[in-house]
Order: structure tokens, then C-alpha cells, then sequence
């Protein structure tokens, strides 16, 4: 007997549901119901047009309904939008957007895929007609379309998380005077406030003017454009307003059919997509799903893990044991000339959880250094102190954080400790590795913190790791005339440290760093070896900017 499949929206989850549902079965009959023109598009690319960067919107397209249709026999219904469920009786109540027709398709098996739609704040004026949001196409015409026809000079993007820092970089590629706000203290939230110290000074740098620790208040009319006022009692005008301030998962079809939702407001899912309504299932942004690292609920709305999703809702429906395996939210972003990526917890969402960790900075070249064209990734790990279970890791730098945030999410993804970093055998030549890559490097540190053989002090509480401590920096004179150092600090180069130990008391807690804590180890040894009272600062002096300049 031939089965209906009915999937309720055509991007993403949807469009994988559909091809993989095609794929197991050439008798089933498919339908996809899309509201808007357009399906499985690449809606990660939306920013990158408005920029410039990818020239030709059609590239977007992953598929048209009709190039869908063709290559899987589908039934795609565009601008075709889902009243209502009713799970009793099978069935959806459908409207086509330009006719008003309704009408009611019966089903066997349902797939929910509505996405997320844009956060809008509920202040005075966030229906402004110069505010936009980007969450599709048509969204992206209108974008494109204002900045063509009006020429804006000036434009204000609110929120700084993955879309607000893309549109920030498009607009200023558009030649457009751009300033971003954020209401926390730090863009990029996934990332810990120091790791993301770099990447407002990458933004300044190429003329944003980053507003951070504020919020908007209210929307008005201005002689020309928008005046937004502040949550500090300033204003800015402005000649258009992108609200990038994130997404909520769209549930109301679901809701009001009675399927449950989760306590993060997402549908509630079973490991293979099953909703509490019998032959429904649901996949996507609009889901609730498990973090793998933590075990509680998450909402994560991203491309990766709905594609996933949507294939295993097909497999279950034609018997296939498919089960999805939780999700990590593993992430990057590029911020102009540089990348921060990320992959499970970070420092903020351990401490909520009351979960122990312990924590090690890396920094080093993302290939050989005596190669052109070596740049530095910092690299920041979370461990579990007592398995050395990997916990999460960070990166930034201009080049090769990918890969290695991509090998470290591997590893969280195989329960695999910070003994196996170390061990790790990666591919290495000089243009794109080293011997000892970063991963190795990371692994070293945090190895020998397990075995009690590296004492060290986070760059958080250099200044008060111990009580009075002396801090010596073992750099040598050149460079701290370069970088700076820390103040009251002593200056001890290295290689000059066994035979300046007069200098230093026996009954004092020491600090050592260096530039990015690989002399301040071999310092550490040298000193503890010897009796001293040692710890050495984890990621160095390097490290200790990226935390000074917390908030700015």
C-alpha cells in the first residue's frame, strides 16, 4: 500500500526528509508544503551575498522546487502554508498564499521542519519600516534591495552573535558605516568573554563601532532614518536597523495540534524524531535536542544537525534503526580577517552546571613556523580533572581553526581524554602543520596538569593565584619592550634563570609566564625541581591580554 509522507516546510531538515525518504522508497507518495518561494536553500550564504562575497544569488539555491521535483519525483507545494494538525483524524488543513484556497491533505506519516523565526524585542518600535531581519531569501532581497535603492550611509545591527557578526562584516564590504550593540559583554556567546577579547578588537579594527554592555530601549522616527535609544540614555541614527538578536523555534502548529514541547521551549523529540503525537515527527531548529557533553536539553539551530535529523525521520519511517546521537554545537564563525570556531561547553556553561573542570590556554602557528605565512591559533581547553575527558575547546585565528576544532570535536564525539590529544597523529609538512601541532600542544599541557607535574595559574587570577605571589616573566627584554608586561613583574629571561636564583626567596609563591606559556614550563620545572614554591601562568602573557581586555 502506498504511503503519504506530508513534510511541513522545504529548507534544511524538510528538504533532507524529502531525499532520503525518496531514496528508501520510489512508491511513497511525497509532499512538501513550503509558506515561502523557496526551498533547501543555503541559508547560511544569505549574509555573504548582501556582502558581495558570493556574487550570484542562484548559487544559494541548492535546489529549486523544480529541479527538486524532477531529480526526486516529488510533490512540492510552495507558498503553501499549514494552518493546523489534526492528529486525530490525519490529516493538515493547508492554505495557498495567493489563491486563500484551503484545503485538507491526509497523511500517514508527518514531518514537522518550521524552523526558527527571528527574535523580535518587544520594545516601541521594533516594527520600524527601516528594521529587517535575515532569516530567507526574500529577507535578503529586502536587505539588498534597500541598500541598492536608498544608498544607506549608516547602518546599526543589534545583537552580536553569528548573524549579527556576518552582517556586520557585509555591510562594512558594502561600504556602509556600521555599528553593532550588544547587550552582554562580549559578541560570540558560545565563546568564553577572553576568547572573544580578539574579535572586537578584528571588528574595530575594520571600522565597526562595537557598543557592548548596551541595549536598544526603543525604535523611533528620526529627521533621517531611525533613532535608537539606549539602554545608557544615548541614542544613535541610523539609516537602517538589522535585528540579528537570535531565533525562536517555530512551534505554534505543533502547540496548538497538542504535541509536547520541552522546558527550552523546543518540540519535544524522542532519538529518532518521534513527537508524542503517533506517525508525527519533527526535525530541526524548531526541536529540542540533548547536549551530548552536559545531557540536558538544548535548542540548536544549526544547518548540520537538521540535515542529520531529517535523514533519520526517513530512516525510522521505512523501519531503518536510525537514531540520532545528541548534538554538541560545534560552530565557527568568520569575523573579517579572523575565525573563531567552538565545540562543546564552555567555561560559563560548566560553572552553572556546578560541573568540575579544569582549563589550559595554547597558542602556537598553525603550521610550521619556518614556512611563509605561519599565523597563530589560540587555543583554549575544558577538561574533566579527574578522566581527563574532553569538555569543550575554543579557537580563534586567521587560518586552520577548523580543522582543529573539527579533530577536537571528533574527539568529544568518542569520549576520548586529553591523553589522546596528546597522542593524537595528525597529518603534518610544513604548509600545514607542525610536528607537535596545537591539538598536541594542548594535550601536552592539560596531560601534565592531570599528573600533578605542571602547577598552573589561570590568566583570570594571575594576580591573585597565591597570596603575594612574585611574578616573573622569563621573556627576554626585547619583547616585553614589544607586548608590555604585567605590572610589578620581574624580568628573568630564561636561559639566564639558574643563574639569577639569588634573586628569587624560597618562601614566596612564584608566577612565571612567558609569551605563551611554553618557556614559563621549562622555567616551572626548573624552579619546582629546585624547591620553589611555582606555578606557572597557562597560555602565558598572551593569554593574560586576551582577559584584560574583557569588556572593551
Amino acid at each position: 500500500m502506498t504511503q503519504t509522507i506530508v513534510i511541513v516546510g522545504g529548507v534544511a531538515g524538510g528538504a533532507s526528509a524529502a531525499a532520503r525518504a525518496r531514496r528508501l522508497s520510489e512508491s511513497a507518495n511525497i509532499i512538501v508544503f513550503e509558506r515561502d518561494s523557496f526551498i533547501s536553500f543555503a541559508n547560511c550564504g544569505l549574509p555573504y551575498h548582501i556582502g558581495g562575497t558570493i556574487e550570484d544569488r542562484d548559487k544559494l539555491l541548492v535546489q529549486t522546487p523544480q529541479s527538486m521535483k524532477a531529480r526526486f519525483n516529488l510533490d512540492i507545494r510552495i507558498e503553501t502554508e499549514v494552518l493546523s494538525i489534526q492528529p486525530n483524524d490525519m490529516t493538515v488543513t493547508v492554505r495557498e498564499r495567493h489563491s486563500k484556497k484551503e484545503y485538507t491533505q491526509a497523511y500517514d506519516q508527518l514531518i514537522l521542519s518550521p524552523g526558527a523565526r527571528a527574535f523580535v524585542p518587544p520594545f516601541p518600535g521594533a516594527d520600524h519600516p527601516l528594521v529587517f531581519t535575515l532569516r530567507n531569501i526574500p529577507d535578503m532581497d529586502k536587505i539588498i534591495l534597500k541598500i541598492a535603492h536608498d544608498l544607506p550611509k549608516t547602518a546599526t545591527v543589534l545583537g552580536g552573535g553569528f548573524i549579527g557578526l556576518e552582517m556586520a562584516e557585509a555591510l562594512v564590504q558594502r561600504g556602509i558605516k556600521t555599528t553593532l550593540v550588544e547587550l552582554s559583554n562580549q559578541v560570540m556567546a558560545p565563546v568564553d568573554p577572553e576568547m572573544a577579547t580578539p574579535l572586537h578588537q578584528e571588528m574595530r579594527a575594520h571600522g565597526v563601532n562595537l557598543l557592548l554592555g548596551v541595549g536598544v530601549t526603543a525604535i523611533a522616527d528620526a529627521d533621517q532614518g531611525a533613532r535608537l535609544q539606549l539602554s545608557n540614555g544615548g541614542h544613535i541614527d541610523t539609516d537602517m536597523v538589522v535585528m540579528a538578536i537570535g531565533v525562536r523555534p517555530e512551534t505554534s502548529l505543533a502547540q496548538a495540534a497538542g504535541i509536547t514541547l520541552g522546558a527550552r521551549g523546543g518540540i519535544l523529540v524522542d532519538d529518532q524524531m518521534r513527537t508524542s503525537a503517533p506517525n508525527i515527527y519533527a526535525v530541526g531548529d524548531a526541536i529540542e535536542v540533548k547536549d551530548l557533553v552536559s545531557g540536558e536539553a538544548a535548542l540548536v539551530p544549526l544547518a548540520g544537525p537538521a540535515n542529520r535529523q531529517g535523514r533519520i525521520a526517513a530512516d525510522v519511517i521505512f523501519g531503518r534503526n536510525s537514531r540520532y546521537q545528541d548534538t554538541q554545537g560545534t560552530a565557527i564563525c568568520k569575523v573579517f580577517d579572523q575565525t573563531v570556531a567552538v565545540t562543546g561547553l564552555n567555561e560559563k556553561r560548566l560553572k552553572q552546571l556546578g560541573r568540575k573542570f579544569e582549563m589550559v590556554y595554547a597558542h602556537a602557528a598553525d603550521h610550521a613556523n619556518y614556512y611563509p605565512g605561519a599565523e597563530q591559533i589560540s587555543l583554549k581547553l575544558l577538561f574533566d580533572p579527574s578522566s581527563g575527558v574532553i569538555l569543550g575547546a575554543q579557537a580563534l585565528g586567521k587560518q586552520g581553526v577548523d580543522k582543529r576544532i573539527d579533530v577536537i570535536a571528533t574527539m568529544i564525539r568518542a569520549s576520548m581524554t586529553v591523553y589522546d590529544m596528546a597522542s593524537a597523529e595528525l597529518s603534518y609538512a610544513p604548509p600545514y602543520g607542525s610536528a607537535k601541532d596545537i591539538i598536541n600542544q594542548a594535550g601536552f599541557i592539560a596531560s601534565n596538569v592531570m599528573e600533578g607535574e605542571h602547577l598552573i595559574c589561570q590568566p583570570q587570577q594571575a594576580l591573585d593565584c597565591a597570596d603575594d605571589p612574585l611574578l616573573v616573566d622569563v621573556r627576554e627584554p626585547s619583547e616585553i619592550g614589544k607586548m608590555g608586561t604585567i605590572d610589578n613583574a620581574i624580568n628573568i629571561p630564561l636561559p639566564t634563570l639558574r643563574d639569577q636564583l639569588a634573586q628569587l626567596p624560597k618562601d614566596r609563591p612564584i608566577l612565571v609566564f612567558c609569551a605563551v606559556g611554553l618557556r614559563g614550563y621549562v622555567a616551572f620545572r626548573i624552579l619546582s625541581q629546585l624547591g620553589y614554591q611555582v606555578r606557572n601562568l597557562t597560555g602565558g602573557y598572551t593569554s593574560y591580554l586576551m582577559v584584560d581586555r574583557i569588556g572593551r
